[in-house]
């Protein structure tokens, strides 16, 4: 998978987090992934078309996830509810709207879904295309988070 796809999702995880939450991520090495068990307990996925198919997913852990929508909100969360929910969908599609406008400037243009959320422990994240899937690890000081990109070949 080209990098030049691949960076504009890592940018703007970082960007979208530390502007919404104030939560500083870094990104770990990325590397293929080969099964669809989420490493977390929360994801967000959106659906991508244009120069090629493919999605975008962001799967934290419970303690990262709480903390985030508890800083956005400014209110303590403490469990996994609808409302975390909703604030994982929020955050996939601002990721995603920023890397597709990243992607837009180098000529690559895409128009995303509307994003899903899956939440629970193991759960499992099928991609609608067949391609490889690239993982990026993000750690943050409250907990780990991944993203992962697949794009049709």
């Amino acid at each position: 998978m080209d990098v030049k796809l691949v960076n504009p999702f890592i940018i703007a995880t970082i960007n979208v987090l530390e502007t919404m939450a104030f939560v500083k991520a870094k990104a770990g090495k990325p590397h293929l992934k080969k099964d669809n068990v989420a490493q977390g307990d929360v994801s967000g996925i959106v659906g991508f078309t244009g120069e090629a198919n493919g999605t975008v997913s962001v799967t934290f852990d419970e303690a990262c996830i709480l903390k985030i929508v508890s800083n956005m909100f400014g209110e303590e969360m403490v469990e996994i509810n609808s409302e975390i929910a909703d604030a994982v969908g929020e955050l996939t599609n601002m990721i995603s709207g920023q890397a597709r406008k990243e992607l837009e400037e180098i000529g690559k243009v895409f128009q995303g879904a509307i994003p899903t959320v899956i939440t629970g422990k193991n759960h499992k994240l099928e991609t609608m295309t067949k391609g490889p899937k690239i993982a990026i690890p993000f750690k943050t000081e409250f907990g780990s988070f991944t993203i992962e990109i697949c794009f049709e070949g």
